[in-house]
């Protein structure tokens, strides 16, 4: 039975961090953009993570000239974004979250952006190959009524979430991605109660 730490290590933040994508780049979709404050303008929401995107403003600058400034045509785009060690802030190597790859691009791109006074580098983007088919994960409302369920059980949720990870290779529910199974499990709960 393999137990993964993934969800432990998530900073405590409510931003995606460079420090999140430390194992590898990852690909997610664009939600849906927001303002935020005067210090981070602009919020990505990601329809596949918990928190919002807050793109530097190097990076905005290669999403405008990729995409155009009207971010209101930006959700179901897809970026693939990294953890660039070499990101300064100041005199600092502090690292930070960077593009690789854009949907919605026919080529590569470069872009020339300033990396301190007087001195510029071009940024390079690929374009992001057409998405392959997502599987369909839980939804909220089914985790929820399973939850309730559990709560009702002897041994409570952790009961159920090992009965679960136990009969599918480790998997955990938020995971899961077989929705007829889940709701199998479900009504399976239920009876147990009755």
């Amino acid at each position: 039975m393999t137990f993964d730490i993934s969800e432990t290590l998530a900073p405590n933040s409510d931003q995606l961090d460079a420090i999140d994508l430390v194992s590898g780049p990852r690909t997610f979709t664009i939600g849906g953009v927001s303002k935020g404050n005067a210090e981070q303008p602009v919020q990505i929401q990601l329809t596949d993570f918990p928190r919002v995107w807050r793109p530097s403003k190097s990076m905005r600058r290669v999403l405008a000239a990729c995409w155009g400034t009207d971010a209101s045509i930006w959700a179901g785009r897809r970026v693939t974004l990294y953890c660039d060690p070499d990101v300064m802030f100041g005199k600092d190597k502090v690292g930070g979250t960077r593009i690789s790859h854009l949907s919605h691009i026919d080529k590569p791109k470069s872009i020339p952006l300033l990396v301190s006074r007087g001195k510029s580098q071009t940024f390079r983007v690929q374009p992001l190959p057409d998405a392959a088919p997502v599987p369909v994960s839980p939804t909220a409302d089914l985790l929820t009524e399973i939850a309730k369920l559990a709560d009702q059980l002897p041994g409570g949720r952790a009961a159920v979430a090992a009965e679960w990870a136990e009969t599918h290779d480790g998997q955990s529910l938020r995971q899961a991605t077989d929705i007829g199974g889940l709701e199998l499990f479900r009504d399976d709960l239920a009876t147990r109660i009755q």
